[in-house]
């Protein structure tokens, strides 16, 4: 089976099946930035960078990736349970990380929720140490207010 799948870039046009695979797959959370015109934004601010494995003509593996010009960031790796112990997810990851290497990426951070013990367990096996002392903190943007600023006491 896995002689036959192809990797290629992530393409828009692949958005539906990809959201169809990552709701089916276990530990992983769509979320807000999820949406067909978040993905668009997303891909256009990192080309050539995010990749899709194809089976025939059926999406079987999806990884997101991107970068902040230091760091590399691997979202939403996403392999069907029908095509698990392939090595798909390595294959596609190892892809991005060939990409990123090429723009001077030294190094990468994924996300892996606390209830993800699958995902937790693969990323282990592949290398990827747990970051010691790091809280992953998050808040939105849109109608979050500026932090107050005290304000100095006048000399009367």
């Amino acid at each position: 089976m896995s002689d036959r799948i192809r990797t290629r870039e992530f393409s828009i046009n692949d958005y539906d099946a990809a959201l169809e695979l990552w709701k089916r797959v276990e530990g992983l959370e769509i979320a807000e930035g999820d949406d067909k015109e978040s993905v668009i934004q997303f891909l256009k601010r990192n080309p050539e960078l995010s990749r899709v494995a194809i089976d025939g003509s059926t999406v079987v593996g999806v990884s997101l990736c991107g970068h902040d010009g230091r760091r590399g960031h691997i979202y939403h790796l996403a392999v069907d349970p029908k095509y698990h112990g392939l090595g798909l997810g390595k294959r596609l990851v190892q892809e991005c990380f060939d990409r990123l290497r090429e723009l001077g990426i030294q190094r990468a951070i994924i996300l892996v929720a606390n209830d993800n013990s699958r995902g937790r367990e693969f990323w282990l096996r592949c290398g990827w140490e747990e970051l010691p002392g790091a809280m992953a903190m998050g808040k939105d943007v849109a109608g979050a207010e500026p932090p107050r600023t005290a304000r100095r006491k006048r000399d009367s």
